[in-house]
């Protein structure tokens, strides 16, 4: 049997202009979990026989990007086993190969994410797991330290009362400018956070000047980043970059979320061969070929590769 994988790049290859959807649905919103009890199971309290999921879309773009990139690129699982540990990148992709979504949506809910991030209840002989709220709380806060960087600064001042600051970030939060420049918006606002700059020192009664280093990765540059989006506004974002400059690498987009307010849904686009496509969860054609590189007015997250060095 083919894994998923080949099965999308089969149906790319093979693709004709009045069929551009996936033949069959691929990672679902929720999900059915059956627990086959043996007669040990009678005497637990409280006795459930299956799992229901709700709202999963926080966690589906997300898992369906990362499904991608851990295929496309043939170091990254390595790589990544050693902030997520080698069992569980080789059981995710073992389950989204054959297509065991609910299980795999499990996974990722006991193995990475804290009771406290998710409500749970039991109600007659389902419990049920609601995932309702932010996709950064339930998917990026938890990779571990893979994206967590550092930056360091010193005040001119020797009166300054903190004089050398760290700042450590475990995630990437990309702000929009106050003021509005010309240019590329999102390149500005991810260079103002990486790149090397001298301020006015912001410590009260100081008057110093703050040089701050460039920002690094702490454990060295991640195979991929997710750039939280979620504050800018849309017609901020009539230009996405291609490819950025984070910390001496090059980065290239490899997809990105989408959130639709009006829903509180969230969604995906990614690249497979150069080929743009959309996962929307919740819809029953939920795989589309797209004929050209989506709008990303309703941008949540932008998700870039490392480039392979030369």
């Amino acid at each position: 049997m083919k894994t998923l994988f080949e099965e999308i790049k089969a149906s790319i290859k093979n693709n004709y202009n009045q069929d551009r959807s996936f033949w069959r649905p691929v990672l679902p919103w929720g999900g059915v979990f059956t627990i086959k009890a043996g007669r040990k199971a009678v005497s637990c309290t409280p006795l459930y026989v299956e799992i229901r999921l709700k709202n999963t879309c926080t966690i589906d773009g997300f898992l369906m990007l990362l499904y991608v990139i851990l295929h496309e690129n043939e170091n990254f699982p390595r790589e990544l086993s050693l902030h997520l540990g080698r069992e569980f990148v080789d059981c995710f992709l073992y389950l989204m190969d054959t297509y065991s979504f609910t299980t795999v949506k499990l996974l990722w809910i006991w193995d990475k994410m804290e009771k406290q991030q998710y409500k749970s209840e039991v109600h007659k002989a389902s419990l049920i797991i609601d995932l309702f709220g932010n996709e950064h709380d339930n998917f990026t806060k938890n990779l571990e330290n893979l994206m967590s960087t550092i930056q360091e600064s010193y005040c001119s001042n020797w009166r300054c009362p903190i004089r050398v600051q760290e700042d450590q970030q475990r995630t990437i939060n990309i702000n929009p400018p106050q003021e509005i420049p010309h240019g590329n918006l999102i390149r500005l606002a991810v260079d103002e956070l990486f790149c090397s700059r001298i301020e006015l020192c912001e410590e009260r009664g100081c008057g110093g000047l703050r040089e701050f280093s460039q920002r690094v990765f702490c454990h060295g540059a991640p195979p991929f980043v997710v750039l939280n989006m979620q504050h800018w506004k849309s017609e901020d974002l009539a230009y996405v970059p291609y490819y950025l400059d984070l910390s001496d690498h090059k980065y290239l987009l490899e997809g990105a979320t989408l959130f639709n307010k009006e829903e509180h849904h969230y969604s995906a686009a990614f690249q497979i061969d150069g080929h743009w496509m959309h996962y929307d969860g919740l819809r029953n054609v939920n795989l589309i070929l797209l004929n050209k590189p989506p709008e990303f007015l309703l941008l949540s997250s932008l998700v870039y590769i490392r480039a392979a060095e030369k």
